[in-house]
């Protein structure tokens, strides 16, 4: 005789009970067509089969129940993703900012972003003030202190965000639509951007986070790279400075200098609103007019200079490290320039895309010299950098740059294979749809257009050039654009190893202490 204990007896009983409910469970349902068998069109709704839904009593078709859904095998995967249509709008206000809105009535929330060219390229000889004046906008206000201003916005189910860039400086909100959250939150939004009171103790302790950084960068291998970089390409332009400043031109600031930068660069005439959600034309246009009443009344900035081209010259940076960090680039393009599009594409193939781009087959996969190599394209009002960046040891720096160069020329001279351009379209065209699926990222995409000046249906005629680029204008926009005669090098990490009959010729390299980094600009 088999004796079984309390414990498994109780476990039987549990499973009985379950197969006993699945058992009354299963007999309910409907009894459907497996779905192997093909897909048939329903019939018009007045013959389609009706079941009685047991809890409101309504009679529902069988086809609401399981609606028919499309096989993927069905799905043209060389046909580009259906296009997000949008309704957008532009004006200026009586002050002179310019508007770019979207209206979107899916979400009871609106998004609406302030750019204003007042990034680190308006410095002047104080350097960092941009930086400064951009972190200190919601520190304080009149009557309110940082706590409170975010106690307020925390109050409103509402968001803030602030940040500073080389062209650019920008502020942020979130919102609901009702009236008793938008109205407080845009005016505690126009408050903090248009008149911050600088207080002397949040501007202490900005600046001394901005020094701590400042000596920390000296500890980042990438970092230096980084300014060195921005320094040789842009000896003599606003560009070439660090956006965080320098100790020197930290030390000089005060609240009244930021002041007086807030009041020159935060004006009207040096706006651009954009907004997107669930307000129509006529509210929309009002808050703008609000916001830009608020602001100081002044002009836009003036353009920033043009670059000066420079001659090509590697420049090496001693550092203690394993790896030695590469930065191969030269002056690119503004974001106006009609060959941005062909540029964008050929950067895309060439080291833009990750592991399916030509550099990581040539770095990586083929000679396995890093574990990963890039390239960027960084349009701006002035012309921005193009540049490859890796790191490897320091014995196959001369190697991993033979093989970026000779990938380079090769692109100039030879431009794309068809199979690449085909695939690097597929990819654009499917990511594209990404770029306006929520409010945030057509926010985004509004302030790009209205700062830069862009046609407002720049998208439009961004994804129909992509359809219709050829290799032949890829391999143009890269010789007209990316001569090798310009191109610059730098390279920060252990002494550079000399090979055998490769010994560097007097003057190739120039050797820089990584402190003398600290006086140059970026």
């Amino acid at each position: 005789m088999i004796s079984r204990s309390a414990s498994t007896w109780r476990w039987l009983l549990v499973v009985g009970v379950l197969a006993l409910i699945i058992g009354i469970l299963v007999a309910k349902i409907p009894d459907q067509k497996s779905s192997a068998e093909p897909q048939v069109a329903p019939e018009p709704a007045a013959q389609s089969p009706v079941v009685s839904n047991p809890v409101t009593s309504d009679v529902v078709p069988e086809e609401e129940i399981l609606p028919e859904l499309s096989s993927l095998e069905s799905i043209d995967l060389e046909q580009a993703p259906a296009r997000r249509e949008l309704n957008l709008q532009n004006w200026t206000t009586s002050q002179g900012a310019r508007v770019y809105f979207m209206q979107a009535e899916e979400v009871p929330m609106l998004d609406v972003q302030i750019l204003f060219a007042a990034g680190s390229s308006r410095d002047g000889e104080l350097l960092g003030q941009a930086t400064m004046t951009n972190g200190m906008l919601n520190e304080g206000t009149e009557g309110k202190d940082a706590g409170a201003i975010a106690r307020g916005f925390e109050r409103l189910g509402a968001q803030f965000s602030n940040s500073s860039h080389r062209d650019m400086a920008l502020a942020s909100l979130r919102s609901l639509t009702t009236a008793d959250k938008l109205d407080p939150a845009l005016a505690l939004f126009a408050e903090v951007v248009t008149r911050p009171s600088f207080p002397e103790d949040a501007f202490q302790r900005l600046r001394n986070q901005l020094l701590a950084g400042l000596k920390f960068r000296l500890q980042s291998a990438s970092a230096l790279a980084s300014e060195a970089f921005w320094a040789e390409l842009y000896p003599n332009h606003p560009y070439g400075t660090l956006p965080e400043g320098q100790p020197d031109t930290l030390m000089q600031l005060t609240p009244a200098t930021l002041r007086e930068f807030h009041q020159r660069f935060y004006t009207s005439g040096n706006a651009v609103i954009s907004m997107v959600g669930a307000i129509d034309r006529q509210q929309a246009e009002r808050i703008a007019e609000r916001l830009a009443e608020a602001m100081p009344q002044g002009p836009a900035a003036p353009p920033l200079p043009i670059p000066e081209p420079v001659e090509s010259e590697h420049t090496h940076l001693p550092f203690n490290a394993e790896q030695t960090h590469i930065l191969v680039g030269q002056r690119g393009i503004t974001r106006k320039e009609p060959d941005y599009v062909a540029l964008y594409v050929g950067n895309q193939i060439l080291g833009g895309s990750g592991f399916g781009s030509r550099l990581m087959k040539e770095i990586r996969e083929q000679r396995g010299l890093s574990y990963s190599v890039s390239s960027s394209l960084i349009p701006m009002a002035a012309a921005g950098p193009f540049l490859v960046s890796m790191q490897t040891r320091a014995d196959q720096v001369p190697e991993a740059l033979a093989v970026i160069d000779e990938a380079l020329n090769d692109f100039i001279s030879n431009g794309p294979t068809e199979a690449e351009l085909a695939r690097t379209k597929r990819q654009i065209l499917g990511e594209f749809p990404l770029s306006t699926a929520s409010n945030a990222a057509i926010i985004g995409q509004l302030g790009m257009i209205g700062f830069y000046n862009l046609p407002l249906n720049h998208l439009q005629l961004f994804m129909d050039q992509v359809e219709a680029l050829t290799t032949k204008q890829i391999q143009d926009a890269f010789a007209e654009h990316l001569a090798q005669e310009n191109r610059l090098v730098v390279t920060v990490g252990p002494e550079p190893v000399e090979q055998e009959g490769q010994a560097a010729s007097e003057g190739e390299i120039q050797n820089q202490e990584p402190a003398a980094v600290e006086d140059q600009a970026p």
